[in-house]
């Protein structure tokens, strides 16, 4: 398959104009596949050549302008179009084309609960050639007609209102101008619960099976959207831009979710059909806010080219948490951002696979489908929120709606963006644009205390090139609460500094970048580390705690500081702490890093132990019951740190953990998980579960169980779905992958390490870049922390030619991997 190169689109849009797209799909032919008919109406503005793009099963029949052509032309996944001469052209094209079970194009999936079949679009990035023939590039806008033939009983959804013709025919209302990657379609049974908001229909949407699950948050899920919606047309002047609004969760999604006009998609675990943290309920709010602000920065206003894929993400990641902050009941979500969102930019700018958040060209789509990582959502939401605090909302907003009004319907660059936030400012955009936008790597702060003639000043080390605009916190200890810290003020601070800040008194901890407005790695002068040892949980404020966490983990990572103190640290303070997404973000960090990875395999037991003990405290802690979010969170990862069977062997026998909670089908699968890798259950009861639970999830619970089986035979079938076979789906694929590398089993899998490289390169090679990336990313051996390893992994990058998507996870794997080896010394 020909990727699309960056030279080709300008050429093809400069050469064309795109009017208006006829789709026809029929879905009633089979289980493998499904018709498709496209008229496609365009201009060529001189006499010449060029292509479209489709990737059929068979390709039945091609006319231009009523003349039929040579279906042997078809080249992968282009057929030329000869010829052309200046003016109105008609391609008509007839294709049989291939339902998908990797989340790409038009996936199918059979719902083993119930039997119901339903599918979905998924036409990010260059996909929408597997549905319909296309000129498949953001910039060549069209108005689409969509007609669906379904089966009866279903229901066909799409980017506008849809209406039953009869007869299983479905028509949906024309679009407005829109790229070709966000046409969407989905269609089954679906269950719809639906309502209106200020004259727009809005719905919502899942599988039969999940229906009550979905039933017991409408009001939420509703309620949010509403209000999201509503402060949305409080900061934009542009009214939103499409004829109704739907949200359909769909099974066995690639992403968190799809930003498709009026039909947005979302991975259906977020139906939460088990208990979840409020936390958990704040991400799904902040995912519906990110999606909706899609609306008008990526579907209304478009990138020209994949360079700019940050203008959609950035964006839509900052407004997603500002707005889920101003408009919901979530009162924390930068604390989340802050520990996990931010966490992934910081590592992603440390690998060598980093990139400018804007990069200054994108060669082609394979390279452009990399970059949808840590840089180009964590750290390009975290520099626009630093431009808000340099810049002030005011003029941020001001900036942003001249950009809609400039552009609407249509496509804008970085300089278009970069152009109209200067005309709302007297400030120079361009330079803050350079230093931020265009650079890699995380600069580092660090504070230097000095006293001179009895005077106390504050300098700033500056490592790297950006202006950062920050508060440094001064916190003293609260003379009536041992432990605890009191804010005294918050100095402003511009770096690089012009002079040093006075600061009086000595304060017990000085914390730079207090509030978390820049982006960069923060360090402690020493007295203000002693401080943090004893009082970390002393600190008033989740989000001043979520700057010293990131900055501890930061040091971890850096080989500054030890693996094992900062297990200390999470010891001492994390039973204080109050905040659930601090809660879930130090002890995964703890676990999957320090444990697994930091500690060598001599040291991880007693690791583990620390862990065990730590959520033992939290458990006594919330014995209660007024604090089930943090219990939840503690029985989770009691669980996954489990050394002796007994005690969750019989939670699971009883259905319950004593004092709470209930174990409802996450936490079965979850004890069930941890028993296999231990070596304390069999197929017998994994079969057993799974009749229990026949749900997708359940499936994908046995799966990752058989998989983790210390057991020869387990681990040979389990090696053969994932790399012999093509039957497994994404979402299985990785469930079985999550479930074959365990550190207790280092011995069993060892000889599987070498063939991993070899057979991760071809499985890739046939199944395509979602695949690619999950071999990459789940079914990587990360418990291997050894020098065989890395050899493994750096001859496969060298000798081999991985998949541009596999390639790239390799090499941030194997940067890990070193660093990794690093703070162990070795």
């Amino acid at each position: 398959m020909s990727v699309l190169t960056r030279d080709e689109a300008q050429a093809r849009a400069e050469f064309l104009d795109v009017h208006h797209y006829t789709v026809g799909l029929d879905l009633t032919t089979g289980d493998e596949t499904f018709g498709s008919r496209t008229a496609v109406r365009f201009t060529a503005r001189t006499d010449g050549d060029t292509f479209v793009e489709l990737k059929p099963a068979e390709l039945r029949a091609v006319t231009l302008d009523g003349q039929p052509l040579d279906t042997d032309t078809l080249d992968g996944n282009r057929l030329p179009l000869k010829n052309l001469t200046a003016g109105e052209h008609e391609l008509t094209v007839d294709a049989v084309m291939r339902y998908s079970r990797t989340g790409e194009g038009m996936h199918r999936f059979t719902d083993p609960t119930d039997g119901e079949t339903y599918v979905y679009t998924q036409l990010f990035l260059d996909d929408v050639q597997r549905v319909f023939a296309a000129f498949d590039q953001p910039d060549l806008k069209a108005v689409f007609d969509l007609t669906v033939t379904a089966p009866e009983g279903w229901q066909v959804l799409a980017n506008g209102v849809t209406e039953d013709l009869g007869g299983g025919r479905w028509r949906a209302a024309t679009t407005r101008l829109i790229s070709t990657y966000l046409v969407a379609v989905a269609a089954g049974p679906w269950h719809s619960v639906r309502t209106e908001h200020r004259g727009l229909p809005f719905g919502i949407h899942c599988r039969r099976s999940l229906a009550p699950h979905l039933d017991a948050d409408a009001d939420e899920i509703l309620d949010l959207t509403r209000a999201l919606y509503d402060r949305y047309h409080e900061k934009f002047e542009e009214p939103y831009p499409f004829d109704s609004y739907d949200q359909a969760f769909v099974p066995e999604f690639n992403a968190g979710a799809m930003e498709n006009p009026g039909l947005v998609t979302f991975r259906d675990e977020f139906v939460f059909r088990s208990a979840v943290t409020d936390t958990e309920r704040q991400t799904r709010a902040m995912v519906i806010a990110h999606e909706m602000a899609h609306m008008w920065f990526g579907d209304l206003v478009t990138l020209k080219w994949w360079d700019d894929i940050w203008l959609n993400e950035s964006f839509a990641e900052y407004m997603g948490y500002q707005t889920t902050l101003e408009a919901t009941r979530f009162t924390q979500p930068w604390v989340e951002f802050g520990v996990t969102r931010k966490s992934w930019g910081y590592d992603a700018d440390q690998r060598p696979s980093t990139h400018p958040v804007a990069p200054g060209s994108v060669d082609d789509t394979a390279a452009a489908l990399l970059n949808f990582d840590g840089i180009s959502y964590a750290k390009g939401a975290s520099a626009l929120r630093q431009l808000v605090a340099w810049l002030g909302e005011k003029d941020f907003l001001a900036g942003i709606n001249v950009h809609f009004e400039r552009h609407r319907f249509g496509n804008a660059t970085l300089a278009d963006f970069i152009d109209s936030l200067a005309s709302a400012t007297e400030r120079d955009v361009p330079a803050w644009a350079d230093a931020w936008l265009r650079t890699i790597g995380v600069d580092k702060l660090t504070p230097r205390l000095t006293t001179t003639d009895g005077n106390r000043t504050l300098t700033v080390e500056h490592e790297g090139s950006r202006p950062h605009r920050v508060t440094a916190g001064l916190y003293d200890h609260d003379l009536t609460e041992e432990g605890r810290l009191t804010l005294r003020e918050r100095v402003g601070l511009d770096i690089p500094q012009t002079a040093p800040q006075p600061l009086g008194k000595r304060p017990a901890l000085l914390l730079l970048n207090d509030g978390d407005l820049t982006y960069a790695k923060v360090r402690f002068d020493p007295e203000s580390f002693a401080t943090l040892r004893t009082s970390l949980s002393g600190l008033p404020d989740p989000l001043t705690r979520a700057v010293v966490w990131n900055a501890l983990r930061d040091a971890v990572r850096d080989g500054e500081l030890p693996p094992g103190a900062y297990l200390d640290t999470a010891r001492a303070h994390l039973p204080l702490e109050t905040d659930l997404a601090l809660v879930e973000g130090v002890l995964a960090f703890a676990a999957t890093h320090v444990a697994n990875r930091y500690l060598t395999l001599e040291e991880r037991p007693a690791a583990l132990a620390t862990l065990r003990s730590l959520c033992r405290d939290l458990l006594r802690r919330t014995e209660d019951g007024d604090n089930p979010g943090l219990r939840l969170v503690a029985v989770r990862h009691f669980i996954d740190v489990a050394a002796q069977p007994d005690a969750i062997a019989a939670w699971l026998a009883d259905g319950t953990v004593p004092g709470g909670p209930e174990l409802d089908p996450e936490l079965r699968w979850r004890v069930l998980g941890r028993l296999a890798v231990l070596g304390a259950t069999d197929e017998a009861a994994i079969a057993a579960e799974l009749e229990r639970d026949p749900s997708a999830n359940g499936q994908e619970g046995a799966a990752r169980c058989r998989a983790a089986l210390p057991d020869p035979e387990a681990k040979r079938r389990a090696w053969e779905a994932m790399f012999a076979t093509d039957d497994l789906s994404n979402y299985l694929f990785k469930a079985t992958a999550q479930g074959f590398w365990q550190p207790e089993q280092a011995d069993l899998v060892r000889e599987y390490v070498p063939r991993y490289y070899e057979q991760a390169v071809a499985v890739s090679a046939r199944r395509g870049p979602a695949i690619a990336a999950a071999a990459g990313a789940w079914a990587f051996p990360h418990h291997a922390v050894d020098a065989e390893n890395l050899a493994l992994g750096e001859a496969c990058l060298r000798d081999t030619d991985p998949v541009p998507a596999l390639r790239r996870r390799l090499a941030d794997e194997l940067d890990d991997l070193a660093r990794a080896l690093r703070v162990r010394g070795e």
